[in-house]
C-alpha cells in the first residue's frame, strides 16, 4: 500500500546510536520469544532440549516486535530530552514486551526483587511468563509503569488522555493496535485531542501501529488505502507521521526522524499555548502510523506456511517445539538470530550497548510516578458536609432534590482544590439534566472547539469532561486516577451498563493492585447514577433499569462497595466518604426529583456510618419485639415503605411495626463474604429471626434475597422491587406496576403477619380498592392520586 505523507527519512542516528538502538530492541525481542517458550537455558548456552522449552506455549509473539521497536525509539528520546514519559499499550496481549523492556531498564528487578537482573533473574522472568503462579500475558499491575490493563481492547488511548490531563509536563506515548482500532470506544477516543488543552494538560503521541492482522483476519486499517487512512486521520484532528517497511535499519532511521519531528512538534504547540501566542480552539496534535510485519524478525515459515507477516504469528509461531525436533532447531535458530552473546555478559547482565539509551531513575518508564498514582496523589480538600445539609425540624418536614444539594457541595469541591487542578467530573452530557449544575458556578465544560452565542458554560480550562460515549467518560476517568488525581462520574442509571466490561477490568486492576506491595493506593472510582428508574416515568421503558448494581456485586468485595441513600443529607455523606476512599469501585444510587428529608446533618452522617439502621421514630411500639420488619434501600422504596408504615399506623395501630433503612447495601452480605458485611447478631438484631420482612428495595429483588441467602430469617423475607415492568406513565404507576407501592406493602404485611388476614380484611380490601382507583384516576387524569402526589409523612 502507498502510503501519504511518508518521504525518505533523514539519517538522524549517528551509526552509534543506530546499533544502540538496534542492540536494546534485538535484546527486548528475544526476551519476548523467550518468555513464551523457554524455563530454562536462558543464555542458550547449550543447545536447546526439550525440558529447556514450557510443556504449554502461551503468549502472543505477534505484536510484541513492534512494541518493543517503540519502546526502545521512546527511551531514545527520553535520554536525549529528559523527557518525563509514560508507555500505554493498546495491544491486548503485548506482555511480552513490556516485561522485556521493564526487565532490561531495571524497573522490573526493583519492583519484583526475586527476578534479579542476571542470568537467574532472566531464568525467573521467563518461567514465570503464562505458568502457573507466574504473570499474566497481557500488560496487568504486575508490570511496572502500566495503568493499563491489555485483557480487553479498546481504552488505551483514553486511558492515555486521562493520564495527560492536568500533567503539563507529561507525554503519554500510546500504541495502538490496528485490531483495537477496530473498537468502538477506540474509534471514539480518537475526539479526545479535542478535549485537551495544550496551555495545562501534558500531550498524548498515539502511535498507530498496522501489522495488518487480528487473530485470523486481516486488520480494516491496514487494508484500505493510504489516501483514505490519511483523510481519516487528518478528519480525526491529527497530523500523521508514517513509518513503514521491515528492514531495520531504514525503520530505525524513519523511527527516530518521526519521533523527533512529532515530539519538536508537541512543544511548539505547548509553547505558543502557554504564552498564549497560539492560535484558539484544539491543537493538531502529531501522530504517528508505524506499518511493520506482524510477528517482525520471528521465523518466516513453519511447516511450509508463512508466520512472519501473517496471522499465524499472532500468538505461538512454532507451536510444538518440545515434542518436534524440527521445530525445536527452528526456535533455536530462530533465537540464536538475535545474538544474544553479544547482548548479554556471561552474568546475564544486559550489555552496555543495549542500556546505552535506557534511561535512568524516574524517567525510565517503568519507573514513572504518574503511572503508580499513590506516589503523587495529593488527598482532596472537602468542604464540611454539614455546612450543605438541609435543616430539618422532623422527619420529612423539609424537601430538596438530592443530586441538586450534592451538586452545591461539588461545586466547593471543585473551588477548594483549584490550585491544586486535580479533581474532574465526567458524564456523558448530563451534568445540568443531573442536576449537578452548580458547579458551572466555579467551573466550565471542557471545550476548545468553536463556542457559538448559544453555548453555556463551555470553556476551554473547563474542568467539567462532557461527552456522549459513556466509554470515554469512564476511561478517561480510569486514567486520571491511576495517574494519581480524583474524579467522579455522573451517569443515567440505565445507561451505565454501556462501561459494564470496562468495569469488570477495572475491578480486575483493583484487587491485583491491592495485593502488589509497590502499588500504592489511588483514589476509588466512584459513579453517582441518577435519573433512576422509578423516575424515568417520561423517558419510559428504555430508561429504566436498575441492573447495573446486580453486576457490581458479583465482582470482587474487597473492591467494590454500593449505596443507596434515602434522601439528600445522607446523600452528602456517602459522597464524602467515597471521594476520600481509597481502591474502590464505589456505586452511588441517587435521585434527582424533589423527595423528602429524613434525617438531619448529624442523623445523617451516623446512619451512614452504620450503613444500615432502624428508624424509631418510624415504627411503633418500639419496646416490644415487632411483629412485622419494612425495610428499605434507595430514595423511592424508603417513601414507600414509610407511607405504608403510616396507613399500618393509622388503621392497625396495635401492630409493632419496625422499619429498616439499608444505605450501603453491603451490610446485606455476611461478614464473612463482605468487609462491610454483617455479623448474624447484627443482622438479626435488626431484621429478627423469626418476623417477616418486607423488603422495598430500588432495584431487581433478586439481589437482595442472593445477599441474605445465608441469614437466619430469609424464608421470612420478602422482596418487592423492579421486575421489568415498564413504559411511560406517571410516576406513582411505576411503583404500582411493579408491585412496590404503598398499597401493595400494606397488603403483603397482612399477608404475612400470622393471623393478620384474618382480622384485617377490611383494611386489605381498602388497599386493592386504592390501587384500583389509583388506575381510573391516571388514565382520566394524567396524574397521580392527590393523596400520593401531596403525601408527606406528617401532614
Amino acid at each position: 500500500m502507498t502510503v501519504l505523507g511518508a518521504p525518505a527519512a533523514p539519517a538522524v542516528l549517528t551509526s552509534a546510536e543506530l546499533s544502540q538502538v538496534d542492540a536494546q530492541w534485538r535484546a527486548a525481542n528475544y526476551l519476548a520469544a523467550c518468555q513464551i517458550y523457554l524455563m530454562d537455558n536462558p543464555l542458550l548456552e547449550t543447545p536447546l532440549e526439550p525440558e529447556h522449552v514450557k510443556p504449554r506455549l502461551l503468549g502472543h509473539w505477534g505484536t510484541s516486535p513492534g512494541l518493543n521497536f517503540v519502546y526502545a525509539h521512546l527511551n531514545r528520546a527520553i535520554v536525549r530530552r529528559s523527557l518525563n514519559a509514560m508507555f500505554v499499550t493498546g495491544p491486548g496481549h503485548g506482555g511480552p514486551a513490556l516485561y522485556a523492556n521493564t526487565w532490561l531498564e531495571g524497573s522490573y528487578s526493583e519492583a519484583w526483587p526475586e527476578v534479579s537482573y542476571d542470568k537467574s533473574g532472566l531464568r525467573t522472568l521467563f518461567r514465570q511468563f503464562s505458568f502457573p503462579g507466574g504473570v499474566p500475558s497481557h500488560v496487568a499491575p504486575q508490570v511496572p509503569g502500566s495503568i493499563h490493563e491489555g485483557g480487553e481492547l479498546g481504552y488505551s488511548l483514553a486511558h492515555a488522555y486521562g493520564a495527560a490531563f492536568d500533567n503539563p509536563h507529561l507525554v503519554v506515548g500510546c500504541v495502538v493496535g490496528d485490531g483495537e482500532a477496530e473498537t468502538g470506544p477506540l474509534a471514539t477516543s480518537w475526539h479526545s485531542g479535542k478535549f485537551l488543552n495544550p496551555a495545562h494538560d501534558g500531550a498524548v503521541l498515539p502511535i498507530l501501529h498496522l501489522n495488518g492482522h487480528k487473530i485470523a483476519n486481516p486488520t480494516v486499517l491496514s487494508r484500505i488505502s493510504g489516501t483514505e487512512l490519511d483523510e481519516l486521520l487528518r478528519g480525526y484532528g491529527y497530523a500523521p507521521r508514517y513509518v513503514e517497511g521491515d528492514d531495520p535499519a531504514v525503520m530505525h532511521q524513519a523511527m527516530a526522524a518521526a519521533l523527533d519531528g512529532a515530539l519538536d512538534e508537541i512543544d511548539g504547540i505547548q509553547v505558543r499555548a502557554r504564552a498564549a501566542t497560539g492560535p484558539a480552539g484544539p491543537a493538531t496534535w502529531p501522530m504517528i502510523v508505524l506499518r511493520s510485519p506482524k510477528g517482525w524478525t520471528g521465523p518466516s515459515l513453519v511447516d511450509g506456511k508463512r508466520v512472519e507477516g501473517s496471522w499465524r504469528s499472532h500468538q505461538v509461531p512454532i507451536p510444538d517445539a518440545r515434542g518436534n525436533p524440527e521445530h525445536r532447531r527452528q526456535l533455536e535458530e530462530w533465537l540464536r538470530s538475535y545474538r544474544p552473546e553479544l547482548l548479554f555478559d556471561e552474568e546475564g547482565r544486559p550489555t552496555s550497548e543495549v542500556t546505552a539509551l535506557i534511561p535512568r531513575g524516574d524517567l525510565r518508564m517503568g519507573s514513572s510516578p504518574h503511572a503508580n498514582g499513590g506516589l503523587v496523589l495529593r488527598p482532596l480538600r472537602l468542604p464540611e458536609v454539614s455546612a450543605h445539609a438541609i435543616p430539618l425540624v422532623s422527619p420529612g418536614g423539609a424537601v430538596a432534590e438530592p443530586t441538586r444539594v450534592l451538586g452545591r457541595w461539588l461545586r466547593d469541591v471543585f473551588a477548594l482544590n483549584r490550585k491544586a487542578a486535580n479533581f474532574r467530573l465526567f458524564g456523558p452530557d448530563e451534568t445540568a439534566s443531573n442536576r449537578l449544575d452548580a458547579v458551572f458556578d466555579v467551573t466550565g465544560k471542557t471545550w476548545l472547539c468553536e463556542i457559538e452565542p448559544v453555548d453555556e458554560h463551555l470553556a476551554a480550562d473547563g474542568r467539567v469532561m462532557e461527552i456522549l460515549s459513556e466509554n470515554l467518560c469512564q476511561g478517561w476517568l480510569e486514567g486520571y486516577l491511576l495517574s494519581g488525581r480524583h474524579g467522579l462520574f455522573s451517569c443515567y442509571e440505565a445507561f451505565v451498563h454501556i462501561v459494564d466490561s470496562m468495569l469488570n477490568q477495572h475491578v480486575k486492576w483493583l484487587k491485583v493492585h491491592r495485593g502488589i506491595p509497590w502499588r500504592r493506593p489511588v483514589a476509588s472510582l466512584t459513579y453517582l447514577l441518577t435519573s433512576h428508574v422509578w423516575r424515568q416515568d417520561h423517558n419510559g421503558f428504555s430508561h429504566q433499569d436498575p441492573g447495573f448494581v446486580d453486576h457490581v456485586a458479583n465482582k470482587s468485595p474487597e473492591v467494590v462497595r454500593v449505596y443507596l441513600p434515602p434522601d439528600a443529607n445522607t446523600l452528602l455523606w456517602v459522597a464524602e466518604h467515597c471521594l476520600r476512599s481509597r481502591d474502590y469501585v464505589n456505586v452511588i444510587v441517587a435521585g434527582k426529583n424533589d423527595s423528602p428529608i429524613w434525617l438531619d446533618g448529624e442523623e445523617a452522617a451516623v446512619h451512614c456510618a452504620r450503613g444500615a439502621g432502624i428508624w424509631e421514630w418510624a415504627g411503633t411500639h418500639p419496646d416490644s419485639e415487632p411483629d412485622v420488619v419494612l425495610a428499605c434501600a434507595g430514595d423511592a422504596p424508603t417513601v414507600e415503605v414509610l407511607a405504608a408504615a403510616k396507613i399500618l399506623r393509622e388503621y392497625l395501630p396495635e401492630l409493632a411495626v419496625r422499619v429498616v433503612n439499608v444505605v450501603d447495601l453491603m451490610r446485606l452480605q455476611p461478614a464473612a463474604e463482605h468487609p462491610h458485611g454483617m455479623t448474624d447478631r447484627e443482622f438479626d438484631a435488626l431484621f429478627t429471626t423469626d418476623r417477616p420482612v418486607i423488603f422495598a428495595y430500588h432495584g431487581y429483588p433478586w439481589l437482595i434475597h442472593r445477599l441474605a441467602y445465608r441469614r437466619a430469617n430469609h424464608d421470612d423475607m420478602h422482596v418487592r422491587g423492579y421486575i421489568e415492568h415498564g413504559t411511560t406513565t406517571t410516576p406513582f404507576d411505576m411503583l404500582v406496576r411493579n408491585d412496590m407501592d404503598r398499597f401493595q406493602l400494606v397488603t403483603d404485611v397482612i399477608d404475612r403477619v400470622p393471623g393478620l388476614v384474618a382480622r384485617a380484611g377490611a383494611v386489605r380490601q381498602r388497599m386493592t380498592d386504592a390501587r384500583e382507583r389509583h388506575h381510573r384516576w391516571i388514565v382520566e387524569h394524567g396524574d397521580d392520586l392527590p393523596e400520593v402526589r401531596d403525601w408527606a409523612w406528617e401532614s
